[in-house]
């Protein structure tokens, strides 16, 4: 086991090339060198720029490694001569850099800087915005240029420093026209292009944002590792509750303008809202389910309401709904909670007290609560709001209203005496006594019963003014009131039970199916669930292990074979573990998923080299062997003694040797550049390109074609030369081997908007009906019964070029049978320039 520390990263961050990043990491560099520190420069890239290169004066260096690709010397980082050097620094520029084949230890660079950080060796660093991979997205809509070399955004956030390098767009302009970025002849197209005022500011602001988010995540580390619980407003963070109510779309929207959130933000890649404040809604299910006017497809809606404006949405159990959104609001550093104004009557909320609006003001502490009015304000219905069954209010009330509610209608009664009959009297208090089971139950109800009994027989049974209690019909009408009253109680606390163990049932099915429809879409990774699972349970810590810990602050779950999911916390309740065995189901089942894809992806290179083995072996057995066969032949006869050949035979077997030697560097050839592709290491070099200039030595080998079309009018293609004659000479080879003898090949050009389209159309068998989808597939050919006609690499080879250059390749069925392939390739004065060599991504 390796015991060397890691070494720490530190990471210079620009919006755009020539900011300053170099020379700020040189700067820091020779600083250090300065302090006695050992400082190596790994690569750095001045590209000409003399103060850069001058700050590299006295820093040591390790030499660079020169490699050699198609026909042009690179260089690169050696960082096996760093690792052997073992410096305190390295000094690597260009982060997110692409290796020549050849040229690392890895394809990428920060791959190499990963070697580098695991053998102890700190490392300073510098990357554009552009550069990270969830930003490649936004950053090619703003500029119109695609970004081919990239970072894995958590590579970058893993840095020990991130340091922003800023200038504002004006000033760096103004170095661009000073020449202090590009050279004198690029600085026009520079300016007039990627280096317009609008696109720096855009880059400026993605930059200063992805640095906030990761100062707001380094923040939220801080106060989790120091137990910090108190709202440091360091940032708006907007928490809406919603309840499933109608008034939920009226209060997102409130809440968005709280937050600054309009439609037109700007997003990255992942809809994270790139300015203003932060976004949450929660609802909370309570786990007895005792919530009114919830509305699962109300909630649905508002939900992507929230994700359209840039929000998340969150939901968590509690047992008390105006605690649980304090706390996930606290949870979550929130620095406003966003309420809407209570749907209950006055007279109900004169009956049940507080609302959850007063209960979150009064414990909201430093967080601002807003009330918003909507239409449902005040038109709620009166249902309970506590965990029992009876609230702690009625179980007071209920009592009480047995003794006096008796009593006021003994004196109500006792002023109209003679104008009622006994039987309504008794009817009265049996009334009052049901309404008194209604509010307090069954213990209530016989208070009430008994204290109805006694003042009935005392002030309306004659003798007035007496009890009499040894009376059969005063006892008989005691046991009336109890049975009735304790029915009545009996049937109410029943019906209450009932519904509050279906409302359970359907908060746990509502907290599920949220759960469910998030994994549907996709959205949910290992980590995202267990933070979902933390979050929904109100806990400290949610976690994966292989064995469960022993301390009894931590609750336990089976989440599939050998897994268990770890909560630390709270103890939930027994209705709670429920729904948790089921997330950690879920959990287990992503766990599952996660190794199977991972197995999956592993294998699967395996068996798309194993077909592509087994195919070229196919192929190889005639394909290569022909020409490799005629030329041996060739050379062995001019070779051999016991035959005079005459000038004329010995020109002829030379002509064949040197056919068969070409056709055979053309099958390795073609053989060379598939792999390169599929490596996705093909290197480009795009450029303005006359089609009359390639069309010569593409169609030299086939000369049964006819070109039609404009071509000396057809403005320049954005190509590179020797790629695009390759494509052309491959489609119009395929062409002529399917055209019948005698047909000829017809090549046509013409332009359409910003792109120029070339047919190659032949008169052959055209495609069969389930040809399309295997037509780019290398070594076959479709409609051929043998091996002589070539390995089939032509149209797979045609295709990933094409689409190499920003073309694309298609096919057409030619009117009156045949086969038309359509090259599209972008006009070079209508596409940005491409002014340096790039290395690209392989065919499909």
């Amino acid at each position: 086991m390796n015991d060397v520390p890691r070494g720490r990263l530190k990471v210079y961050l620009g919006a755009a090339p020539g900011v300053g990043k170099t020379y700020r990491m040189l700067d820091e560099a020779r600083r250090r060198a300065s302090r006695g520190g050992d400082v190596v420069v790994g690569f750095v890239e001045c590209h000409g720029r003399p103060r850069t290169e001058a700050m590299t004066g006295g820093l040591a260096a390790v030499g660079r490694l020169r490699c050699g690709y198609r026909g042009g010397e690179f260089e690169e980082m050696d960082a096996a001569a760093v690792l052997a050097r073992r410096p305190q620094v390295a000094i690597v520029d260009e982060f997110a850099h692409t290796n020549v084949p050849g040229g690392g230890r890895h394809p990428k660079r920060w791959q190499d800087v990963e070697d580098l950080l695991a053998a102890g060796i700190d490392v300073i660093t510098a990357v554009n915005i552009q550069h990270l991979e969830s930003l490649k997205d936004v950053v090619e809509k703003i500029t119109g240029v695609p970004q081919h070399e990239t970072v894995p955004d958590e590579v970058v956030r893993r840095a020990e420093q991130i340091e922003f390098v800023d200038i504002p767009p004006e000033g760096l302009r103004r170095r661009m026209a000073h020449g202090n970025i590009y050279a004198p002849e690029k600085i026009d197209a520079a300016l007039a292009n990627y280096f317009r005022p609008g696109n720096l500011t855009a880059l400026r602001q993605l930059a200063l944002l992805w640095v906030a988010d990761r100062v707001d995540e380094a923040l939220q580390s801080y106060r989790a590792e120091h137990a910090i619980g108190g709202v440091w407003e360091t940032r708006e963070r907007v928490v809406v509750a919603l309840t499933g109510g109608p008034e939920g779309d009226t209060l997102v929207r409130r809440a968005a303008r709280i937050a600054d959130l309009p439609h037109s933000r700007i997003r990255s890649s992942g809809g994270t809202p790139m300015a203003g404040g932060d976004l949450l809604a929660v609802h909370v299910a309570r786990s007895d389910g005792l919530a009114a006017g919830v509305s699962h497809a109300s909630l649905t809606r508002q939900r992507r309401l929230v994700e359209d404006l840039g929000g998340s949405y969150h939901s968590v159990v509690g047992d008390d709904v105006a605690t649980a959104l304090v706390e996930f609001a606290r949870a979550e550093n929130a620095t406003q909670l966003v309420l809407g104004t209570s749907r209950r009557g006055r007279l109900e909320r004169f009956l049940t007290g507080p609302g959850t609006g007063e209960t979150v003001t009064a414990l909201s502490g430093d967080i601002d609560v807003h009330r918003v009015t909507h239409e449902g304000a005040g038109r709620g219905t009166l249902l309970p709001s506590r965990r029992r069954t009876l609230s702690t209010r009625r179980l007071i009330a209920g009592p009480v209203a047995g003794l006096v509610l008796p009593v006021l209608l003994t004196v109500a009664l006792a002023q109209v005496r003679g104008s009622v009959n006994l039987t309504s009297e008794a009817l009265l208090f049996l009334l009052a006594v049901v309404g008194v089971a209604c509010i307090g139950g069954v213990a209530s109800a016989l208070i009430a019963s008994v204290t109805a009994s006694l003042l009935l027989n005392y002030w309306f049974i004659p003798p007035i003014g007496a009890f009499t209690l040894d009376d059969p019909n005063a006892l008989l009408a005691l046991g009336v009131f109890a049975v009735v009253a304790a029915t009545v109680a009996g049937v109410v606390d029943r019906s209450l039970r009932l519904s509050r163990r279906a409302a359970r049932a359907t908060a746990e099915a509502e907290t599920m199916s949220s759960l469910a429809g998030s994994i549907v879409r996709g959205g949910q990774t290992i980590p995202a669930l267990l933070e979902r699972t933390r979050e929904t349970f109100g806990m400290d810590s949610a976690e994966l292990v292989d064995e469960p810990p022993d301390g009894a602050d931590a609750t336990a779950v089976p989440a599939g074979p050998g897994n268990h999911l770890v909560l630390r916390g709270r103890t939930p309740s027994a209705s709670e573990r429920r729904v948790l065995a089921a997330f950690a189901a879920h959990v287990g089942s992503a766990v599952e998923r996660a190794r199977l894809a991972q197995a999956a992806a592993e294998v699967e290179p395996v068996r798309a080299a194993d077909r592509m083995r087994t195919a070229l072996l196919r192929a190889v057995g005639h394909d290569l062997r022909t020409p490799l066969a005629a030329g041996w032949a060739a050379v062995t006869s001019l070779r051999s003694r016991e035959v005079e050949f005459t000038p004329e035979d010995r020109d002829e077997l030379l002509a064949t040797a040197e056919e068969s030697m070409a056709r055979l560097s053309r099958l390795v050839d073609n053989l060379l550049d598939l792999s390169r592709l599929e490596a996705g290491v093909l290197t480009l070099n795009l450029r303005a390109t006359a089609l009359e200039e390639v069309l010569p030595a593409a169609l030299a080998d086939t000369p049964a074609v006819d070109v039609h079309g404009e071509l000396e009018n057809l403005p320049p293609l954005l190509a590179d030369p020797p790629l695009l004659e390759r494509v052309i000479a491959n489609l119009v080879g395929n062409a002529a081997r399917y055209s019948p003898p005698g047909a000829r090949v017809l090549v046509t050009a013409s332009a359409l908007g910003d792109r120029a389209e070339l047919r190659v159309v032949d008169r052959g068998p055209g495609l069969p009906a389930d040809g399309r989808d295997r037509l780019f597939e290398p070594f076959q050919r479709l409609g051929d019964t043998d091996n002589t006609t070539g390995l089939g690499l032509g149209l797979a080879l045609a295709r990933g070029l094409t689409e190499a250059m920003d073309g694309t390749l298609t096919p057409e069925d030619t009117p009156g049978g045949g086969l038309t392939m359509v090259v599209s390739l972008p006009l070079a004065d209508r596409a940005q320039p491409v002014r340096t060599p790039q290395r690209v991504g392989g065919a499909s």
